[in-house]
């Protein structure tokens, strides 16, 4: 993409909203697409094409239940899969071309409608199915625009997703019962796409992910989410639904400072500035690699008290970790909040 980016007019040109300063090629979210899409595919293909015996073989004792468990996860697989096609084709065509907001939103709600009434959805422990599908619509709304807008810095994206892939698929692999192998597989295949984006992604970037990419990446990270079931009654309680928060608190936490911010000043929430969270760890001082290293950072605890929820007995104890979380974000939020002041007096 690197080579064929810049004939097929993929060139981020700098810009005042922007933070580098030399044309850059863009289509990296066609790599990230490529390196998840192909393996899944292929793994999939195999299934269902190679004889039942010979399958047997190449496979450990006892992997033929999980092979019949993914073959029943086939239709929500492919909605996924359709979708977050059609989203990076978006994303491509934004690039390219720039889409205003609103169509963009539209298809994005569509798309999040279509994989809830798919089978991509949370029950949020909640026997109205109206409820779930609500969420399940929000949820993936929210983490799409919520990694777009992360996409603003060389290497912050695909960290982040770097970090989240690797924890998620870490608790989906360490269930006591029955450990959920296609959806941890599958997003380790997502974690090796995104390192082997890094590669070219890392400070100076020599390549970019684009619209295409970090749309894409939102939503599979949210489509993976919903159907790996993160209740395990052996194991904790309900208050595990709590864990994809943490786990993606960072995103979050950008995503609405950010648009509070620009509400505040009268601005629509989907007009780019440099008011993300990154942009206003620079405005404290820090160089751009040491932002998005402290991004990460702040990533990577949010994500271990997680990992922690599932060692919690109960509610009151998960609500600690909670805490906590909420408390490194709130500390955050008072540092950027007296730097931009100081530097507005200055």
């Amino acid at each position: 993409m690197r080579r064929w980016a810049p004939r097929w007019g993929l060139i981020d040109q700098p810009a005042a909203r922007k933070v580098h300063s030399t044309p850059t090629p863009l289509g990296g979210g066609v790599g990230i697409y490529c390196g998840f899409v192909i393996p899944i595919v292929a793994a999939y293909s195999a299934i269902l094409l190679l004889p039942r015996d010979t399958l047997t073989s190449a496979l450990p004792l006892g992997w033929e239940e999980h092979v019949a468990g993914a073959l029943s996860r086939g239709p929500q697989l492919a909605a996924i899969l359709g979708a977050g096609t059609l989203l990076a084709v978006m994303g491509l065509i934004d690039d390219v071309k720039g889409l205003p907001w609103q169509p963009r939103l539209a298809v994005q709600l569509g798309i999040a409608i279509a994989l809830a009434l798919a089978g991509v959805r949370a029950t949020v422990f909640v026997e109205a199915e109206w409820v779930g599908m609500l969420a399940t619509v929000i949820w993936i709304v929210v983490l799409v625009n919520a990694f777009n807008f992360l996409d603003n810095m060389d290497g912050l994206s695909a960290g982040i997703g770097l970090i989240a892939a690797v924890v998620f698929a870490s608790i989906m692999l360490s269930f006591s019962g029955s450990p959920r192998w296609l959806v941890g597989g599958s997003l380790l295949v997502l974690a090796g796409s995104l390192a082997g984006f890094l590669v070219h992604n890392r400070p100076p970037a020599k390549i970019f992910m684009g619209d295409a990419g970090s749309t894409f990446l939102g939503l599979t990270l949210a489509c993976l989410t919903l159907v790996g079931t993160f209740y395990d009654p052996q194991q904790a309680g309900r208050h595990v639904m709590l864990a994809p928060i943490c786990v993606l608190a960072v995103p979050l936490f950008d995503l609405t400072t950010v648009v509070f911010i620009r509400l505040k000043e009268g601005r629509s929430p989907f007009h780019p500035d440099k008011n993300h969270f990154s942009h206003r760890l620079v405005e404290l001082g820090l160089s751009r690699y040491h932002a998005v290293l402290t991004v990460h950072l702040v990533t990577l605890t949010t994500g271990l008290a997680a990992l922690l929820i599932y060692e919690m007995s109960s509610l009151s104890r998960t609500a600690l970790v909670a805490a906590l979380v909420l408390c490194v974000l709130t500390v955050i939020t008072v540092l950027e909040t007296v730097g931009r002041r100081r530097n507005g007096d200055a």
